[in-house]
């Protein structure tokens, strides 16, 4: 069929291609694809870049995590449960005491608290273990008072890459979290989602997401 018929049969999709093309001569390096996307949708040229780089970010933070075993991370939980340990679990304005019973990919499920959201959490930790360093620890009095908010996109979160951390397994590292705790101490495993912290036997699990920024003392000069 010769172009000319073609675009007299289909004048509406011609007219998309016409617009496509329009903007694939005005935005370099813009496929025919995404030209489309933006005439179908009314999106502008920035508003697909923000999209983009919305897309890219997700992935990355994706393959971040895939590239790390959580194996540590998983055997320290496994044996909070089996042990029936009693546990402080530190959110981001209370604590309370309870023993973990199971875990979900979201959630962690208690004895008598049931269950609550992994995003809520920024501390577990044995009861005497946490009894004994909580009063040590420095505080954030901003973040103390009102903690940082949840991010619920990883990709938008201070600290989602975990690769930053496997080569500094042993090192001591200070972490802030986001309800104002400043906890530094010896990095024992990092998983995709979480780390360990302190020494064998008394270690610290502390989510990723619960961390507004990190510092290796090592390196501040």
């Amino acid at each position: 069929m010769k172009a000319r018929i073609w675009r007299k049969l289909h004048a509406e999709e011609a007219k998309r291609f016409d617009q496509a093309y329009a903007l694939m001569d005005q935005h370099s390096g813009l496929s025919l694809a995404d030209a489309f996307g933006m005439v179908q949708s009314g999106m502008t040229f920035e508003e697909l870049k923000v999209r983009r780089e919305k897309t890219q970010k997700k992935q990355a933070v994706k393959e971040a995590r895939g590239s790390v075993t959580g194996d540590a991370v998983d055997q320290f939980i496994a044996r909070l449960i089996e042990e029936k340990a009693e546990l402080c679990v530190v959110l981001g304005e209370r604590t309370f005491l309870d023993a973990l019973t199971a875990v979900e990919p979201i959630a962690f499920q208690f004895e008598r608290t049931a269950r609550l959201e992994k995003l809520q959490v920024v501390v577990l930790a044995r009861r005497a273990l946490w009894e004994k360093v909580a009063p040590k620890l420095d505080r954030d009095p901003k973040l103390a008072q009102k903690p940082a908010p949840i991010i619920r996109q990883p990709e938008r979160r201070p600290v989602s890459d975990p690769r930053a951390f496997i080569d500094r397994v042993g090192k001591t590292l200070t972490l802030h979290l986001r309800n104002g705790l400043r906890i530094s101490e010896t990095l024992r495993a990092a998983g995709p989602f979480d780390v360990l912290v302190g020494a064998e036997g008394e270690e610290l699990f502390i989510p990723l997401h619960a961390i507004v920024k990190w510092e290796d003392p090592a390196l501040v000069a």
